[in-house]
């Protein structure tokens, strides 16, 4: 049988076979993924086939095999562990919902799933969420934000989960697509999922008052189909985004505003550091490309994780 993985809990996968029907599966033997060594050798939005096995009132599913992904999103702990986690798989739009506060979603957190979707080739969306709880100072901050990933190509919605606003924009580019929603804990996930559909009623719970971080309702990547046509993937809420390595020479490319410079560099192989009549460096001395994005291709570029993991956990590091 064929089907679709609809959540994974680590031993245990919930496959929707191609005739509607759910099943409880489990791997056979030892799945190596080529080339990823990754946490999960199966993620949601997997397409796999599996037979299935009945022993008394038990029937199990046995999946022998993966289909080759179309894409997938990929983080590295930016842990000591380093293990890589596959987020989700074979995914039309990945959404990334962003808080200005309660909790902070900084700009390199931004940026590392951005160019981790450029290079998946996933489109990517940015949610700007909770509007409705912002001072007239911190629209305006979270205005210029999204300026500066508009200015880049990016599909920028100033939304509110709890207030509904721009609900319909977001169905219009859910309609008939995979879409996976990812974000910190406490960005309103799940409640922004509820607003889509109220007949699911994800858990939601408060942001920690203490460390203005969210708690985690969401233990393990779910798929829910909706009544509008499309497929959601809810994620757990991401702390830190540690990109897989890429190449130093290509990194540069998944930078959209970069790589429309790259053919004005002087070398073809430029890595915008110090070579001369660099078209990158001349634009950002000139104010047409944003430092905040040059500072986040720097610390990929050098494999700064420790600075990375100070800006993101602060003195907890």
């Amino acid at each position: 049988m064929r089907g679709t993985v609809y959540k994974s809990t680590g031993s245990w996968y919930n496959v929707k076979a191609e005739n509607g029907t759910f099943y409880e599966c489990r791997i056979k033997g030892r799945f190596r993924m080529q080339g990823i060594k990754s946490t999960n050798p199966i993620a949601v939005g997997d397409h796999v086939e599996f037979d299935v096995e009945t022993k008394g009132d038990e029937t199990v599913g046995i999946i022998y095999r993966i289909e080759e992904r179309e894409n997938y999103i990929i983080r590295k702990s930016v842990n000591l562990s380093k293990q890589t986690h596959i987020i989700a798989a074979n995914i039309d739009v990945a959404f990334l919902l962003v808080t200005l506060n309660n909790p902070p979603t900084f700009t390199t957190f931004i940026d590392r799933f951005l160019i981790t979707a450029e290079a998946y080739d996933i489109e990517a969306v940015l949610l700007f969420n909770k509007s409705d709880a912002y001072t007239q100072e911190e629209l305006i901050e979270i205005k210029f934000l999204a300026d500066l990933y508009r200015r880049i190509g990016y599909t920028c919605i100033g939304i509110s989960a709890t207030e509904k606003k721009n609900i319909e924009k977001i169905k219009s580019l859910m309609e008939g697509k995979v879409c996976m929603f990812s974000g910190h804990s406490g960005v309103g996930k799940s409640t922004l999922v509820n607003a889509l559909e109220p007949g699911l009623n994800l858990k939601t719970s408060a942001i920690s008052e203490q460390h203005q971080q969210g708690q985690h309702t969401t233990t393990f990547a779910e798929m829910y189909d909706l009544s509008f046509g499309a497929q959601i993937i809810d994620t757990p809420g991401i702390k830190g985004f540690g990109v897989v390595e890429m190449d130093k020479e290509e990194l540069g490319d998944y930078f959209p505003e970069f790589f429309k410079l790259k053919e004005h560099c002087k070398f073809n192989n430029c890595l915008h550091l110090e070579e001369p009549k660099c078209a990158v460096k001349d634009a950002l001395e000139k104010g047409e490309l944003a430092w905040s994005r040059y500072k986040s291709y720097l610390q990929i570029l050098e494999g700064d994780e420790e600075q990375y993991r100070k800006d993101i956990y602060g003195d907890e590091s």
